[in-house]
């Protein structure tokens, strides 16, 4: 059987992966979703073996057995070594004739612009940014944690809000009442409790996540300190959308900010209007937009992009999901 589809597009994250098969005209063959991808978790083996049973199931429904491109954004592809490794374990399979594996965070640009230009913030569980120009230019981060100068995301301001609920608890701290809204989201009368349950595993770690909205909440109702957090995390965004503009000598130009992630689509009024405030500040010419659409549209948008598709393509695609 010959190639008979355009693109397999694929938005793989830390919890989820989307994967839509799409024809050389835009129409949207087939889709499935499945597990996240994970391979410094699981293991790049394991992490592939899950990854293939998703567009399997999209490849069938689509009824053919390969495509022209394979457009991949992938969580965990940070480093250029991890795109070569990633990029290789994808051709192997033999899904298209050709593969492009990128860091996750540029299916949500591309996602939110009409051409490849522009940078993108996600903050979800962690944090990144990218950026992208028409020519192929690229601004990016390794996105590694704190080793690589890092510092927000989900996790992370869960982490800020209990260190400083803890310090003020015993009084090392300044006072906030993140002492008291963090162990009662868990019926805990403490920080102690809380603290020892977390130690323990009466609380399972995974479910610290659950601490960044009661964050949102605490400075929503005045608190100091959760403001502070809060605060931070704006300007740690803002810095990094500045550093990539500039570095892409996009500071002057009228260029799309896309911010995407659980945090920033939740649309926190304090977080999302301190970051508009940044940014008319320091990249006045930034416009800022929360990108809510699913991010397998901007890896399919990247694969059309590829095949030189025409506007009709992806104009179609874009219909698809945006309605």
């Amino acid at each position: 059987m010959g190639l008979t589809a355009g693109v397999l597009a694929i938005d793989a994250g830390n919890s989820k992966t989307d994967v839509a098969v799409i024809a050389h005209d835009g129409t949207v063959l087939a889709t499935a979703r499945g597990a996240g991808f994970r391979p410094p978790a699981v293991g790049l083996e394991a992490a592939m073996t899950s990854l293939t049973a998703t567009v399997t199931q999209a490849l069938t429904a689509a009824r053919t057995p390969t495509v022209s491109h394979v457009s991949a954004c992938l969580a965990n592809a940070d480093l250029p070594f991890e795109e070569e490794q990633l990029t290789e374990a994808l051709r192997t399979r033999a899904w298209g004739g050709t593969t492009r594996v990128r860091n996750d965070t540029f299916a949500v640009l591309r996602a939110g612009v009409t051409e490849p230009r522009g940078v993108a913030v996600v903050c979800g569980a962690g944090i990144n940014c990218v950026g992208m120009r028409p020519d192929g230019r690229t601004a990016r981060f390794p996105a590694l944690g704190r080793i690589s100068g890092d510092w927000g995301g989900g996790w992370h301001l869960a982490e800020e809000a209990l260190w400083h609920a803890a310090r003020a608890q015993d009084g090392r701290g300044t006072a906030t009442a993140l002492a008291h809204t963090l162990p009662a989201h868990f019926g805990l009368p403490d920080m102690p409790a809380l603290i020892e349950a977390l130690h323990l595993g009466h609380v399972p770690p995974p479910r610290r996540h659950e601490l960044t909205p009661v964050l949102f909440a605490t400075a929503a109702d005045g608190d100091g300190v959760a403001r502070a957090i809060i605060d931070r995390q704006a300007e740690e965004i803002v810095t990094m959308v500045t550093v990539a503009l500039t570095s892409l000598d996009l500071l002057g130009e009228e260029t799309p900010v896309l911010l995407g992630g659980s945090v920033l689509a939740a649309q926190h009024s304090r977080l999302n209007g301190r970051i508009h405030s940044l940014l008319a500040e320091r990249a006045p010419k930034a416009v800022p937009r929360v990108v809510t659409t699913s991010p397998v549209l901007g890896a399919g948008l990247l694969g059309l992009d590829h095949l030189s598709a025409g506007p009709q393509a992806h104009e179609r695609l874009r219909r698809h999901y945006e309605g």
